[in-house]
Parts: structure tokens; C-alpha cells; sequence
């Protein structure tokens, strides 16, 4: 175990050089490492929220507006179906989960079931009939629709992941760097942004849920039929914009800003902030046709449920592009703009928790994490050096290497350095001290036992491998356990300790037995300073 070979000098000798090279930038002022050449490393550790300052947001999908959502859509699925096979039909209704529709003509009931269950739902496997939604025949001419018990799982799950990537791409466009965003619970997201110290700001582009519809508009009903709530059915009526309080339009979207490819902040002819919007090959070609065939009718293009413009359709529209007029400015412009070009999101978002760390108070983390760090190894320092004389000194400049590889591998990987880290990484040191403790008192009983010096502490190392495999193996088991299934603080210490258990093997192992075995070398004793 004590022979110097060749591999083993070489592999020291580069993990010390590692370590210095690639946690020096994390201790160089900016101004000296922008003057470094290029190939020589430049990335620095980046700091979590606790120690650098910014915002947390937690967020729940509202799941259940999701749903309501979505058996709307089904009475109007249902209603488009029928319709455009002119089976005649009545008493189509939304009662509780379940939608129900009368077929006027018995005759054509099996073709209306038929079309239905053919047509109605989305693809959904492990299911009978391999799709969300059941159509049964009842009694009287009757077809009830439903949603199978799945399908409200399976769409609260989808509606959180394509959650976590709008909001991502969201964040992204602000410019901030290394946002946090993590799935907590089943329908919670969590929202972690180190140096974004203003979470309004964040608020207002994320929970915005920036769904974009275009609706013909029916200009049959009159203000006291609005007033008086008699709308056709079909429709709705939406708030509206600076030329009309509210208007009636058709549930059913001609066109949905989920076919858009582009938006950017523009100007109309008159000078005004507007928004810049293209379609995608298919939405360029309903747009075309809905606006050749309705020409001098209103269509509304549809926010959020309200109505922020609402232009008539002068000449068909054949280039998939357009602007959004409205009472905008250049900065909410250029807001709507993003959201639209990160996509809509499924759901509304609730916000559960925000809070707020100050730089001021990141700063105080980092101190705080840096002397109990520093105080932490210079006690582990003092007890192996008191300890075990020449050979503790040894193990300080392990330790010394130990911190320097985890400090490189973290700003190699850019992982993220949070205050339960710091404690992490503390946790590492003892470890490692401990599997040299290990080591040692192995060496002392074989000196005692009679063994010389060289066979004492190549036995030492033998003997100890085991315990300390066995040690490290149930660190690094729990240290994956809480990456996997942990979030924010807890993640952030899991990290630290998994690349400290590989480290800290690799230092309390290696370095070790080489000094040892160069002292040996050197010196030749005929006893061992720890016996």
C-alpha cells in the first residue's frame, strides 16, 4: 500500500493542482480575472439565494380551474361535433363532472354516439379505451360524457411540468442567472432567484398566465341582453377594452396564441406601443380562412379572459402576421411580448409563500459561513496534528486539498452554493479526519503489536479500508437519498456531501499514503511517530 508508484504521484500531483487552478478565481478580484488568458479556468462558485440575496416564490397550480376549464371545453367539443354532422340535438349541459346532451333525431343516435367517442378526448394510456374521456348512451336519447378518473391526475401532473418550463423560459428572458425552479409536493412549484432582489418584479411576469385566444365576436346580442345575462349558446361575455365595457364572443377560439412562433414590442401606424405577432404554418392557414370568411365582422383577441382588442376584419389576413393594439405602453408591450413568445400557462398559479433576502443579509451568510467553516477546520486541525504528531499534519494538507477539490469540482459543475452547503461541506472535513483517525489508531495497535514501522502503517491502510468504505458508502447512500427527493437547502447540503465523500476518500487515502510514504523514503524509522 506504501509503494510510491508512479500512477499514484501522478494523480496527486494533478488533484492539487486541480484544486488550486480551479477554486483560485473564486478568491481573485474581477478585475485580475478578466485579465487571465482565456484557457485558464474563470468560472466561480455560484451562490444559493441564503448567501447572495434574492427572491422565493412558492406557487400551487390551480389544478381545479384546470378542470373546470377543460369540461368547458368538452360542452363546446361536444357542441362542434354535432354541428358540423348537422345531428340535431338539445338540453346540452354541464351538471357537475358530467355533460350531458339529448340527440333530436333518434334515427342518427347511434351515429352521434358513434362520432362522439370517436371524436371527443385526448389519448390517455394505461386506460380502457385509451383515451381520458367515456361516452355512454342513456335512456331517452340521451349521451352522457365524462372524464375518466385518471385523466385529472394525468392533466394536473402535465399542467406542472409544462409550468415549470414556461416559467423557466419566462425567467430566462429577464435575464436573471441560475434560477432554482423546482417541482415541491404534487402541485406546488418552488422559485428560487439568487440576486433578483424585487420578487414583485418576478411576480408580474410569472404568475401572469398570459393565454391568448382569438374569438369572433357576436355582435347579435344587445347591451340589455348582456345586461340581462341572455347570451346564445356558445358564448360568453368577457370584459372588455377602452371602446366597449364588455363583449360576447364565441367560446370556441378560432385561433390559439399556442400557434404563435414570435412576438416582439412594436409601434402602430399612429405611433403607439403594440405587439408584433407571427403564426406557425398552421395557424397562419385558420387565421387566413377565419378572416376571409368573416370579413366585416369583429374578432376579438383575447387575454386572460379579457378582451384587449378588438379590430374589424377590413381584408383577409394571409401572412400569419399581425399586431395587437391596445392601451399599452413600450414596458407592457414588451412584457405582454415575452410572455407570449415563453407560452401560456395551463393553469392559473396561487401564490403560496414569498419572502425576500437582502445582499445585505447574503453578505452576513457568507461571513458567517466562512469563519464557522474556518473555525470548524482549524479545530479538526489542532486535535489530528495534537493527536498524531507529524503524520496529523499530514492529514491537515489533505484536508487542505479536500476543501480545494470540492471548491473546483463545484465551479467546474457551477453548482450552487447554499448556507446548509457550507455545513455540508463541514460535515466532509470530519468525515475525512475521521477516515484517517481510522488509519492511524489501525497503524498504532500494529506497532504495538510488534510490527515494524513500514509494516505497521502498510497494514494500517489495509486493514482500515474496509470501516472506511463502509463509513463513506452509507454517507454517499444518504447523501443521493436527499439529492433525489429533497428541494432547495436540503439539495444544496446533499450536493456538497456526495462530491465531499469522493474527495474526501481520495485525500484521506492517497495524499496521506504518499507523504507517508516519501517521509518513509526519506527517513527510514525505526519507529512510528504515533506509536
Amino acid at each position: 500500500m506504501l509503494t510510491l508508484s508512479r500512477w499514484k504521484i501522478i494523480a496527486v500531483t494533478l488533484s492539487v493542482i486541480f484544486g488550486i487552478l480551479f477554486s483560485l478565481p473564486n478568491v481573485l478580484p474581477q478585475k485580475t480575472l478578466d485579465a487571465m488568458p482565456g484557457w485558464l479556468p474563470h468560472q466561480k462558485l455560484n451562490l444559493g439565494l441564503d448567501l447572495q440575496g434574492g427572491s422565493y416564490l412558492l406557487y400551487e397550480v390551480d389544478t381545479d380551474a384546470l378542470h373546470r376549464e377543460r369540461l368547458s371545453n368538452l360542452v363546446e367539443d361536444t357542441r362542434t361535433q354535432l354541428r358540423n354532422e348537422q345531428i340535431p340535438f338539445g338540453e346540452l349541459a354541464q351538471q357537475g363532472e358530467v355533460v350531458n346532451v339529448r340527440i333530436g333525431d333518434a334515427a342518427r343516435y347511434n351515429d352521434a354516439l358513434n362520432l362522439l367517442r370517436k371524436n371527443l378526448g385526448a389519448p390517455l394510456a394505461g386506460v380502457i379505451g385509451g383515451k381520458d374521456v367515456t361516452v355512454s348512451g342513456k335512456d331517452d336519447n340521451r349521451i352522457e360524457i365524462r372524464f375518466v378518473p385518471e385523466a385529472a391526475k394525468a392533466d394536473a401532473a402535465k399542467a406542472v411540468d409544462q409550468s415549470i418550463e414556461t416559467i423557466r423560459r419566462r425567467i430566462d428572458s429577464l435575464g436573471t442567472k441560475e434560477p432554482s425552479i423546482n417541482r415541491q409536493g404534487t402541485n406546488r412549484i418552488m422559485i428560487q432567484a439568487a440576486g433578483e432582489s424585487d420578487p414583485e418584479r418576478l411576480k408580474a411576469v410569472i404568475g401572469k398566465t398570459a393565454k391568448l385566444t382569438f374569438q369572433m365576436v357576436d355582435e347579435t346580442v344587445t347591451p340589455e341582453d348582456m345586461q340581462a345575462g341572455r347570451l346564445p349558446p356558445g358564448t360568453e361575455m368577457l370584459p372588455g377594452d377602452r371602446f366597449a365595457p364588455f363583449y360576447v364572443v364565441k367560446k370556441r377560439a378560432v385561433v390559439s396564441g399556442d400557434e404563435l412562433t414570435n412576438a416582439s414590442q412594436t409601434f402602430d401606424q399612429n405611433g403607439q406601443a403594440a405587439v408584433a405577432f407571427a403564426f406557425n404554418g398552421s395557424g397562419a392557414r385558420k387565421f387566413a380562412d377565419v378572416t376571409t370568411r368573416n370579413r366585416g365582422k369583429r374578432f376579438a383577441i383575447v387575454l386572460d379572459k379579457k378582451v384587449i382588442s378588438a379590430p374589424v376584419i377590413n381584408d383577409p389576413i394571409t401572412g400569419g402576421n399581425g399586431i395587437i393594439t391596445g392601451s399599452f405602453t413600450p414596458q407592457s408591450a414588451n412584457e405582454l411580448a415575452l410572455l407570449l413568445r415563453s407560452g401560456a400557462l395551463p393553469a392559473p398559479l396561487n401564490v403560496e409563500d414569498q419572502r425576500t433576502v437582502t445582499a445585505e443579509l447574503g453578505a452576513d451568510a457568507v461571513k458567517a459561513g466562512a469563519i464557522s467553516l474556518a473555525v470548524g477546520a482549524a479545530a479538526m486541525f489542532v486535535f489530528v496534528i495534537l493527536a498524531y504528531g507529524l503524520f496529523g499534519g499530514f492529514a491537515a494538507i489533505a484536508l487542505v486539498v479536500n476543501v480545494l477539490m470540492i471548491v473546483g469540482i463545484m465551479s467546474v459543475t457551477q453548482a450552487t452554493l447554499t448556507f446548509p452547503g457550507i455545513a455540508g461541506l463541514i460535515l466532509t472535513l470530519a468525515v475525512a479526519v475521521d477516515a484517517n483517525v481510522l488509519i492511524y489508531e489501525r497503524m498504532r495497535d500494529e506497532a504495538n503489536a510488534g510490527r515494524t514501522p513500514m509494516a505497521a502503517a502498510d497494514h494500517g491502510y489495509k486493514l482500515a479500508l474496509t470501516s472506511i468504505l463502509d463509513a463513506n458508502i452509507t454517507s454517499l447512500i444518504s447523501g443521493l437519498i436527499m439529492f433525489s427527493f429533497g428541494s432547495g437547502p436540503v439539495k444544496g447540503f446533499a450536493w456538497t456531501l456526495v462530491i465531499g465523500v469522493f474527495t474526501s476518500l481520495f485525500t484521506a487515502i492517497f495524499i496521506t499514503q504518499v507523504l507517508i510514504g516519501w517521509w518513509f523514503k526519506a527517513t527510514k524509522p525505526k519507529k512510528l511517530p504515533i506509536a
